[in-house]
């Protein structure tokens, strides 16, 4: 996979360890999602974030990317590929910059990044939603996710949400 391709818009390319911090300042920004995940933003959880896949999948197939405008974060994913079954993919994180949210922007990436993985044959794409959030839960209706099932977090419950490719 080539993440670069993921959008056509925006500069795509991953983040890495010696960048957390940038990425913690960009996360801080965003109180709703996590007052709906019981937690806060820290630099271990962001680090954590970066470079922790499920158990079974290879560091190659995880993707910790950065939507760049400049030197502008415009969104950060995290991605992995064919998971939680080979023909699917798994989006673990999407945060778009407060400053941009409300104007089509993180639709516009997803629909571009959704384009690029059918291309190179990815079927599904599943993610996990906060039930709580109701911006979240929004926009991933939105952008064509389905809640499947739902599943207790210790404190929060996820939903877990697909989209048929």
């Amino acid at each position: 996979m080539d993440v670069e391709k993921l959008s056509g818009r925006y500069a795509v390319r991953a983040l890495d360890v010696a960048e957390a911090e940038s990425v913690l300042r960009f996360c801080e920004q965003n109180e709703q999602f996590y007052r709906y995940c019981d937690m806060q933003p820290s630099l271990e959880q962001v680090r954590r974030d970066m470079t922790v896949a499920p158990e079974g999948v290879e560091p190659a197939r995880k993707h910790y990317v950065g939507f760049l405008d400049g030197d502008q974060i415009v969104a950060v994913m995290d991605y992995i590929e064919g998971y939680p079954d080979p023909e699917s993919g798994y989006i673990g994180f999407f945060m778009m910059n407060m400053s941009l949210q409300g104007r089509g922007i993180g639709s516009a990436i997803i629909a571009e990044a959704t384009d690029y993985l059918r291309s190179v044959g990815v079927k599904r794409l599943r993610l996990a939603i906060a039930s709580d959030n109701p911006q979240a839960n929004h926009f991933w209706k939105k952008n064509g996710f389905v809640v499947v099932k739902s599943v207790d977090m210790g404190g929060w419950t996820a939903l877990v949400a697909d989209r048929q490719l």
